[in-house]
């Protein structure tokens, strides 16, 4: 083996009378060179010292050993066992390593590490406190916050901690200690953002999938589903109630089918904060993501009429159809445009930020300049642009010739919306705004929550296959009853084939230990039932969608808040307790999210200087551009700065990181959190602008 490989966790122990002496080293050539190191400076007892040249070679030699031994490249997603019984699941392609009381995992990027730690601790700090001494000795990253979270699959206590890093060190860092009877299960995280993003599924495998020794996962599938009775819909109703309040969350519309009829729809809350307007069934809200089931509800009604296959080339069908990457153009089918699994990666900058312009064919046209960050079929991720690829396929084979955003417009009304009756649902801004509809809200940098602007969410309109819809918990719930029909309408009318739309529900990639993805729509097995669904997240809205099909029940909720999104796992959770009386994580789940949230808003308002601070604040040039997302302005008034983008703009503060560099930070609501780092360039400024996978730069614009 290469003897610089580095491996977390080596131990020796020394012991003469009452002393006592841990080497633990990153690899090789350090840990070796620590012992020579302390064998020189008279560091050992006399024994030592006299052979201490055979110390350093019984340890480099056993060193080698071990690693030969232990480190397992895996073919495949395996179960796996620490040293103390925890079980969980290690994701193929990575490296794991293996020692006394550790676990390490390595992706195959080598640039980034998971480990494990077992060890016996009165608490969670200390818990963390030895994992780290035995993963990275002298680790000091300063802890940005350490939050409680809901006990679950037999974890009695859980804690979870995030650490401190600055946005030009590329980096991800946290940790996890979780407690069942007296051992402690660490998880130690630190990893390239680039690398967690690409494989963020696969981090999550492996949380998702820990349980303790002897744990016994729940399993309803030799159970019948309880009915949606009076007593149930109220308990559903009480829930979301205290949600609400506990999140902040001004509206909320759901509904409830049970036996394929809806047995509730309403709402509860208001529509806009500070106004009195009741949410109600029929209230709009954007569904965002939602959308994609509805697009891909389309192409099956092609392929139903042999005008789409499937398995058809994309560029057979849409020959103007180009990614970056002339390989993986030519291998997309139709079935993969909506299936997360091309190597495409999430990068929504270009469409959020320049969208004034865009249309269906720039839009199009902007996967030309996409590449691919993994191979074809090896992760899932996550890509809006392929999504509205889809809808505009499909709208070009319904109408060709006409402009796609028109034709994909009318073919969603004439053979989705109007068949299905969802008279309300539109795509059109200004029809579903000018009456009964839900306004965006998010928290403020003081947590207050705040009606928002619109502004950015009309991004979404170049792109809306992937998630310009607007609907109500009424109209949506007929799509659901559908789902459950198996493509037939309430009067028996067959909309689509139960062969084409279960083929929607096929894994097309794994998005988690018992979840994946087909197109357009997740297929959970966790529980031993098969639960369908998807989601939908714009600036302000929050919503989902889901389905059991072996037991005939269904759920819709919309929320108009950021904070929304706290609500939605919980929600389905408690929709599953009151269906098998499963154990109660649900109301816990809810409690832990609002406090986690409430933490995290004042961690971050310590780091920022609200308004931006003035010296620095006068350093920024008046005008900034970038060729991907466009100009940026810096406006001044009163002291406060704010950017604008053209499209939309936010007040900023300043925030120093801890590299010392200068970062400007987005705080209205709803558009927060866009972090915009100081630069420079041979004298010109500029102002860096990050996702997970991908860098901006904004350049200073001379003569402006």
């Amino acid at each position: 083996m290469n003897r610089g490989q580095h491996f977390r966790e080596v131990q020796l122990y020394f012991e003469e009378g009452d002393s006592r002496w841990k080497c633990i080293g990153t690899g090789i050539e350090s840990a070796g060179a620590w012992l020579l190191e302390r064998t020189l400076k008279n560091k050992f007892p006399e024994s030592l010292r006299r052979d201490g040249l055979a110390i350093v070679l019984f340890g480099v030699l056993a060193m080698v050993q071990g690693a030969i031994a232990q480190d397992e490249k895996l073919a495949a997603d395996a179960p796996r066992t620490t040293p103390h019984g925890t079980t969980f699941i290690a994701p193929g392609g990575w490296t794991l390593a293996q020692s006394a009381n550790m676990v390490v995992l390595t992706p195959p990027e080598n640039d980034s590490k998971l480990a494990l730690f077992d060890v016996e601790a009165k608490d969670a700090d200390g818990a963390l406190a030895a994992a780290w001494a035995a993963f990275r000795p002298g680790f000091s990253r300063p802890l940005t916050l350490a939050t409680p979270q809901a006990p679950r699959d037999g974890w009695e206590e859980r804690q979870s901690y995030d650490y401190e890093t600055s946005p030009n060190e590329k980096l991800t860092v946290f940790a996890a200690a979780w407690r069942a009877g007296s051992a402690w299960t660490v998880i130690l995280v630190e990893a390239t953002r680039a690398t967690h993003d690409k494989r963020r599924t696969l981090f999550g495998t492996v949380f998702a999938s820990l349980r303790p020794k002897g744990y016994q996962r729940e399993n309803f599938s030799a159970q019948t589903a309880r009915p949606l009775d009076k007593e149930r819909i109220a308990a559903m109703k009480a829930f979301v109630a205290d949600a609400m309040r506990q999140l902040e969350i001004p509206g909320v519309a759901f509904s409830l089918i049970d036996g394929g009829k809806v047995v509730f729809q309403g709402g509860l809350g208001v529509k806009a904060l500070g106004r009195p307007e009741k949410v109600d069934a029929d209230t709009l809200f954007m569904a965002a993501s939602n959308t994609k089931a509805m697009t891909t509800l389309l192409i099956a009604e092609l392929v139903d009429a042999k005008k789409l296959r499937w398995d058809e080339p994309v560029i057979e069908a849409l020959p103007a159809f180009r990614l970056g990457d002339a390989d993986t153009t030519r291998k997309v089918l139709v079935k993969h445009l909506v299936c997360a699994c091309t190597g495409l990666p999430r990068q929504d900058l270009e469409w959020l930020f320049e969208f004034r312009r865009a249309t269906p064919a720039s839009t199009l046209a902007l996967l030309g300049s996409m590449q691919p960050t993994s191979g074809f079929g090896e992760v899932y991720q996550y890509s809006n642009v392929m999504a509205a690829a889809a809808g505009y396929l499909a709208a070009s084979v319904f109408a060709p010739g006409r402009e796609q955003g028109r034709a994909y417009d009318e073919a969603m009304r004439a053979r989705v919306f109007r068949p299905l009756g969802m008279g309300n649902t539109t795509f059109d801004f200004a029809r579903a705004q000018a009456g009964n509809h839900a306004r965006p809200h998010g928290f403020d940098a003081d947590a207050r929550q705040q009606t928002a602007s619109m502004d950015i969410n009309y991004a979404i309109v170049p792109v809306r296959p992937a998630g310009g819809m607007w609907t109500s918990a009424r109209d949506l719930s007929k799509y659901v009853q559908m789902e459950l029909a198996g493509g037939l309408l309430p009067g028996g009318r067959r909309l689509v084939s139960q062969e084409n739309l279960v083929a929607r529900r096929a894994p097309q990639i794994a998005a988690g230990e018992d979840a994946t993805y087909g197109m357009g729509l997740f297929v959970d097995t966790r529980w031993g039932i098969p639960i369908v669904s998807h989601g939908g997240s714009m600036p302000g809205y929050r919503s989902n969608m889901l389905w059991l099909p072996d037991h005939g029940v269904g759920a819709v909720i919309l929320t108009n808040s950021y904070s929304g999104g706290s609500l939605l796992g919980p929600f389905a959770r408690k929709l599953v307790e009151i269906l098998f009386d499963a154990k109660s994580e649900s109301t816990a789940r809810v409690s832990v999210a609002a406090a986690e949230t409430s933490a995290w808003i004042a961690k971050n308002r310590e780091r920022l200087e609200i308004p931006a601070e003035s010296a620095e604040a006068g350093r920024l040039a008046p005008r900034y551009s970038n060729a991907a997302l466009g100009e940026l302005a810096v406006m001044r008034k009163a002291g406060v700065v704010r950017f604008d983008f053209g499209e939309w703009r936010s007040t900023v503060a300043s925030r120093r990181n801890d590299d010392r560099t200068v970062s400007f930070v987005t705080i209205d609501p709803v558009v927060a959190g866009f972090n915009f780092v100081v630069g420079e360039r041979d004298g010109t400024r500029a102002l860096i602008l990050r996702d997970a996978q991908h860098e901006y730069a904004f350049w200073e614009v001379s003569g402006k």
